[in-house]
């Protein structure tokens, strides 16, 4: 039939109208700001530097090793390694950033920062109502700015924070697990026990 193509298209076209407004999984539009969609998992913004712990100062993650200074591509992260290491949360003695910076009004939000950070210290947060009058002042994020707590990094990525958590805890048990062994090994030493002697090899492997 001639034209039947064109009517199927302009039913079609017919029916999303009309389902805009009728079909509440079809609205385009949302009531802004007193109705808000949920961001989704993947969504990023700017950077935030994680801490564990109630401390924020004792508890961030960053060593201050500059990797995410010296690869941003924007150079809009600005860090200054401490000259003196304190006890992080754990109380490990550590290095940590004297300054950290991000100017946000320079940020491109690429995430390289993320990706290249070895001690998952740095991650992407979701907050956009950023907007301001102070141009320079405001959009210049100091430490105590960007510091929040893991259990926010579980709220916005669960899947990565998962991921970051039991990295972290793997290397926290195979340090914990060198240590006791260290300590088992300088005790014996100190005892006067000396280690066991190898094994003497079979005369197989000393033909060969």
């Amino acid at each position: 039939m001639l034209g039947e193509g064109m009517v199927k298209g302009m039913v079609e076209t017919a029916k999303n109208f009309v389902g805009s407004y009728v079909n509440e999984d079809r609205l385009i539009t949302v009531q802004y700001p007193e109705e808000r969609q949920p961001q989704a998992e993947a969504a990023r913004n700017f950077p935030f530097l994680v801490h564990d712990g109630d401390d924020w100062e004792k508890g961030l993650r960053c060593v201050a090793c500059q990797i995410c200074e010296k690869e941003c591509p924007p150079q809009c992260i600005y860090i200054t390694k401490s000259k003196e290491k304190k006890p992080d949360h754990a109380g490990k003695p550590q290095l940590y950033p004297a300054i950290f910076d991000i100017d946000i009004s320079v940020c491109m939000s690429c995430q390289i920062c993320v990706e290249v950070c070895p001690f998952d210290a740095i991650e992407m947060d979701t907050e956009f109502e950023l907007s301001t009058a102070d141009r320079f002042g405001q959009l210049l994020l100091h430490k105590q700015d960007l510091a929040k707590p893991n259990s926010y990094f579980r709220k916005l990525h669960p899947t990565e924070a998962a991921k970051a958590d039991a990295r972290l805890a793997a290397e926290r048990a195979k340090a914990e697990a060198k240590a006791k062994a260290d300590a088992e090994a300088k005790a014996k030493t100190a005892a006067g026990i000396k280690p066991p002697a190898p094994a003497p090899k079979s005369a197989s492997a000393l033909a060969q």
